[in-house]
């Protein structure tokens, strides 16, 4: 241990002793030079140098940590953003929550951008990968439902324009469907639509269509 110790004769801040002036030293300094002067393999084969790289690399970086920051305060935003019946489905921390309510009151833009920033804070401090989950899992099934309601609309009015024509790939689709229902109110769309009335036929079959869509086959 006396090889670590400043040698008086050495002039000052010089030579790789990580002593500075008057002997002060920071700790990573101190650990830079032990690690340095014993290139020893530990155990796991590797060296103190590589295990002390090592743990410097796995450290996030400042960029990344202002990401991830940037990126929780942006998932706040979308919670202030929801229909309050959905934000009831997500399960919160009840400061969370209450932070959240108060945000949708608030008008002014200081004020609401200073409390979306406050929610961001709120949610570093707990596992935001829930939340982030179900709000994704919500998303996902809206999207389905709504390719779903764009593909009875078109179902729909290719029925109405083509009449009998479509009917036969419609029950491939929905086999359990009244036949004679089903024509009777596609019979009714078209006569509405020839005679310029307004489309009740067209919503009463749009109906029935998802009715049949979200039954079990």
């Amino acid at each position: 241990m006396s090889s670590l110790l400043p040698d008086k004769g050495a002039p000052e801040g010089r030579g790789d002793s990580p002593f500075g002036i008057r002997g002060q030293f920071s700790f990573v300094s101190f650990v830079s030079f032990v690690v340095k002067m014993n290139p020893t393999p530990t155990a796991s084969g590797h060296t103190m140098q590589d295990d002390f790289d090592s743990d410097a690399d796995e450290r996030p970086s400042r960029s990344q940590l202002k990401r991830d920051a940037e990126a929780l305060q942006e998932l706040g935003r979308e919670l202030v953003g929801l229909p309050q019946a959905r934000l009831d489905r997500i399960e919160l921390p009840e400061k969370l929550r209450d932070a959240i309510a108060l945000a949708r009151r608030i008008t002014a833009h200081g004020g609401k951008r200073r409390q979306l920033q406050y929610i961001g804070k709120l949610m570093r401090r707990i596992d935001a990968e829930p939340i982030r989950a179900r709000l994704e899992a919500m998303q996902q099934a809206d999207h389905r439902a709504a390719q779903r309601f764009h593909h009875l609309e078109a179902l729909r009015d290719k029925l109405i324009h083509e009449g009998d024509a479509a009917l036969g790939a419609a029950l491939e689709d929905y086999p359990h469907a009244d036949r004679q229902h089903l024509r009777q109110l596609i019979r009714q769309a078209r006569q509405e639509r020839e005679q310029d009335k307004p489309p009740a036929g067209a919503r009463s079959l749009f109906r029935y269509l998802r009715e049949l869509d979200e039954q079990p086959t």
